[in-house]
């Protein structure tokens, strides 16, 4: 018993292996390290270290932003990618969500697709850009097909997987007590894989971000990958560096949305954390 009475000892912020953070702590935390970066970034480039040539500074930068949403039109530019990465990845979802759930439930259908989806997810979506470019031109059905490619395949096998990892005894208590094949799937397997399944799409949506932007770089004529590209033949570092913060600010708040979303459809899930 006193190994158990040890871990209940653990308070809040205590430096120990798995010992949980306080939220404040986590929120105080999370600030100071993007506080210290920005300060070495404005020392780096405002000290003179750093020629601006190749980094902007953050005032500059900020300012640069501020011409961007409100003179050239980065508000739609934002839009426009936004709307791209939740297209592409909602169309991957609805047809990989019942793929992987069929081959983690049912091994012959795993055996009959997974070598090919192990063999596919290796294969980088930025590579089939020019095949895509020749199929489906420059519009938005080539942003959409490589950020498909990017994420279907990645979440059909970790979909499987989390059905696959379904607890046995929850198997064999539900045909205990009667469940047939359909219905184990449906009340016990997806049931059971939700809360993983719900991590598996926060996961891949951070990957679906990566896919847009190259798509963009590469015969677009909106989206922040294009204002990026036109800001490299002029080296604005200062809009390529706001670009880039858009990117990670709209990640950040996706990834905290899905989070608090996942906690309150699965709240059992988190009881552990």
């Amino acid at each position: 018993m006193a190994p158990i009475a040890a871990s209940r000892s653990y308070k809040y912020g205590s430096m120990k292996p798995l010992t949980p953070v306080a939220p404040a702590t986590r929120v105080t935390l999370g600030i100071s390290f993007f506080v210290m970066f920005v300060a070495i970034w404005a020392a780096a480039t405002l000290g003179g270290f750093v020629s601006k040539t190749f980094l902007a500074d953050p005032i500059t930068m900020v300012k640069s932003g501020y011409t961007l949403l409100t003179e050239m039109g980065f508000a739609k530019d934002i839009g426009m990618t936004v709307g791209r990465v939740l297209g592409g990845f909602l169309i991957a979802t609805v047809l990989a969500l019942p793929l992987g759930v069929m081959m983690g439930a049912y091994k012959p259908i795993e055996a009959f697709f997974e070598p090919f989806v192990s063999f596919a997810r290796y294969l980088p979506a930025s590579a089939f850009i020019p095949l895509l470019i020749l199929w489906a031109g420059i519009g938005e059905a080539q942003k959409l097909a490589v950020i498909f490619i990017g994420s279907f395949f990645q979440l059909v096998l970790m979909i499987a997987v989390a059905v696959g990892n379904t607890r046995r005894d929850l198997v064999e208590a539900a045909y205990t007590l009667g469940a047939s094949d359909s219905s184990l799937v449906r009340r016990v397997l997806i049931p059971g894989a939700a809360p993983e399944i719900a991590e598996i799409l926060r996961m891949v949506l951070g990957w679906a971000w990566t896919y847009v932007i190259v798509a963009e770089l590469i015969g677009a004529s909106s989206g922040i990958g294009h204002m990026i590209t036109d800001s490299q033949s002029l080296l604005a570092t200062d809009q390529i560096i706001f670009g880039i913060i858009v990117i990670g600010l709209i990640g950040l708040v996706s990834d905290m949305l899905f989070k608090l979303a996942n906690r309150k459809l699965f709240p059992w899930a988190a009881l552990g954390k």
